[in-house]
Parts: C-alpha cells; structure tokens; sequence
C-alpha cells in the first residue's frame, strides 16, 4: 500500500484562467495538476488523485512510481566558472558587508529565489544581451519576483 503523503506536491495560488485559485502538482506525475479554492482543498484533491491513480495502476497490473526523494540527493555545495570581473565585484561587494563571498552570494541566490523570503516563490529570468554586446553573448537578468503573497506584493523590473 500506498502514502499518498510521501509524494512530493507542490501547491501555488495564481490566475489560471480568470479565476484566482491554487493549483497542486505533484512531481511524480507531470500531467496531474488539480485545483482548488483553498490550499488544504488543493492538496485533499491530489491526495485523492494519487490513491485513485494507485488504485487504477493496481488494477492493470502496473507498479505506482516511488516518492522521489531528491532533497536527499544535495549536498549543498555548487561549483560554479564566472568571470573573473564578477568574483571581483562579488567579492569587494561581501567585504563591503563584512561576510564571506560564500555568504555574500547565498544570500543573493536566496533573496531573489523567494528562499529566504520563506515562501518559496520564484523568480522570473530572461536571457538579454548585454549592452553594445554582440547579439550571441546572452545573461540573465531577474525580471520580475512575485510571491503570491495575499497582500500581491511584488515587484517588476522598469525602465
């Protein structure tokens, strides 16, 4: 038998359609998005949707696939190749702050991912050219963060 708990759901408020409501997905199943009014009502429909997707599953014979269990799978740690004038400006910028590049950069990395904000939002990014660059050399740049807070507070980029 079957945790349909063990599965990871992931629920958003947002304008599907011209209605506000929460949508639920859950990880395992791509194509199974349920909706509701409420949060609790949008996780009680994809509880339901994962035990009578177990059930007909059970039914044909075939197995159910396992909860993932990716946040095991992190360490924590990154690697990453930047050039050489943006660890420069990272790292006078942290120094500036008086905190380690490594903290200076996770707290960029958490504040414009919603982390840090507790609410696990995320950030709109888009590819742009840097100015008076060749048109193939592309960076991203956050365009717009909103939280989906009740109170619809966000920001866009301007100008």
């Amino acid at each position: 038998m079957i945790d349909p708990h063990s599965y990871n759901i992931s629920i958003r408020r947002g304008e599907f359609g011209e209605e506000t409501c929460f949508e639920a997905r859950i990880k395992e199943f791509s194509d199974l998005t349920e909706y509701g009014d409420s949060f609790q009502e949008a996780y009680d429909l994809a509880i339901e949707a994962i035990e009578s997707t177990a059930e007909i599953f059970a039914d044909k014979g075939r197995d159910m696939p396992k909860p993932h269990e990716g946040q095991y799978d992190f360490s924590g740690r990154v690697t990453l190749r930047i050039p050489k004038s943006l660890h420069r400006m990272l790292a006078n910028a942290a120094e500036d702050e008086g905190v380690s590049l490594n903290q200076y950069i996770t707290s960029i990395l958490s504040h414009f991912s919603g982390f840090s904000a507790g609410k696990g939002g995320q950030a709109d990014w888009q590819a742009v050219s840097a100015p008076g660059k060749e048109k193939g050399r592309q960076h991203l740049q956050v365009v717009g963060v909103d939280y989906g807070s009740d109170d619809n507070s966000s920001w866009r980029k301007t100008g």
